[in-house]
C-alpha cells in the first residue's frame, strides 16, 4: 500500500495507514465539533449527553426538547448507518474505494456548511437545527468509516473510550510489580500509544477548529473538506479509470 495521503483511505490497509488516517479524522472530528459549538452552540459528537438530555428533558415534561435530541440520535445512527452501505455496497464490487466514498460524501456536506454557513445568521430559526442535525450525521458517517476500516480498534469521535483506554494502559504501566510474582501487570504500548495520539489528535483538531471558526466563521469548515477530498481521491479516480462503478456482483 502506498504512503501517498491520497491512498490512505484504499481498501488495501496496514496498521501504519490506519494510525494516520484515524489521527487525521481525529483532527477533523474535534475541529469540526468545537467549531460547530461555537457556529450552532451544540456539541454534536457527544451522543452520551445527548441521550442523557432526552431522558431528563422527558422527565422535566420538555417533550419538544426530547423529541430534538431523538433526531439528533437518529441523526447520528443515519450517518453511521449510510457508511455501512455504501462500503457494503462498495466492497460487493471489488471497489478501491469503498472507504473512501462515505468521506467524499462527508467533505460534500461540510463544503456545503462552510459556504452557505452565513445563512444561519440571516435563517437562524430553521437553519441551526437543520445543521446541527447535518453536523451529528457527519459525525456518525465518520466514526463509522474508521471503525469498519480498523475493525472497531479506531474511533475518531468517541473520545470517552479513547480516555477509558488510555486511563487503563497507564494505569497498567504506572503499576507497582512486586518482585517473584510470576504475572506482572504489564502495558501494552502499542495500544497506550495508539490512544494518546488520536486524543491528541482531536484535541489539537479542537484548537485549530474554535480558532478557525471564531477567526473565520464558518468558511473555516473548507480547509477541513480539501483535506478529505485529498485523503480519498486516490482509490476513487482508480475506480473511475477502470470502470468498477460499473461492474461487479450486486
Amino acid at each position: 500500500m502506498s504512503y501517498r495521503i491520497h491512498w490512505w483511505t484504499d481498501i488495501h490497509r496496514n496498521p501504519g495507514a490506519n494510525l494516520r488516517l484515524g489521527c487525521t479524522l481525529c483532527a477533523i472530528a474535534g475541529a469540526t465539533n468545537a467549531g460547530g459549538f461555537l457556529a450552532v452552540g451544540q456539541y454534536t459528537s457527544h451522543m452520551s449527553g445527548i441521550l442523557s438530555s432526552v431522558a431528563d428533558n422527558l422527565i422535566l415534561g420538555q417533550i419538544q426538547l426530547a423529541v430534538a435530541g431523538v433526531a439528533l440520535v437518529v441523526s447520528f445512527l443515519c450517518g453511521s448507518m449510510t457508511t455501512a452501505w455504501m462500503v457494503n455496497w462498495s466492497q460487493r464490487r471489488q471497489m478501491r474505494s469503498a472507504f473512501a466514498r462515505p468521506l467524499l460524501i462527508e467533505a460534500g456536506l461540510l463544503l456545503i456548511f462552510g459556504i452557505f454557513g452565513t445563512a444561519i445568521s440571516h435563517f437562524e430559526e430553521f437553519f441551526v437545527p437543520v445543521t446541527v442535525l447535518l453536523l451529528c450525521f457527519i459525525m456518525g458517517l465518520q466514526n463509522a468509516v474508521i471503525t469498519k476500516i480498523s475493525h472497531a480498534e479506531i474511533r475518531t469521535t468517541h473520545v470517552t473510550g479513547l480516555l477509558t483506554d488510555l486511563g487503563i494502559e497507564l494505569g497498567k504501566l504506572s503499576y507497582f510489580n512486586r518482585s517473584g510474582i510470576p504475572q506482572k501487570v504489564v502495558a501494552n504500548r502499542r495500544k497506550l500509544r495508539i490512544h494518546a495520539l488520536l486524543v491528541s489528535s482531536f484535541f489539537g483538531g479542537a484548537l485549530v477548529g474554535a480558532y478557525g471558526f471564531k477567526t473565520f466563521g464558518y468558511i473555516a469548515t473548507v480547509p477541513l473538506a480539501i483535506v478529505l477530498i485529498v485523503l480519498v481521491w486516490g482509490p476513487i479516480l482508480d475506480d473511475l479509470r477502470h470502470g468498477r462503478f460499473a461492474s461487479g456482483p450486486h
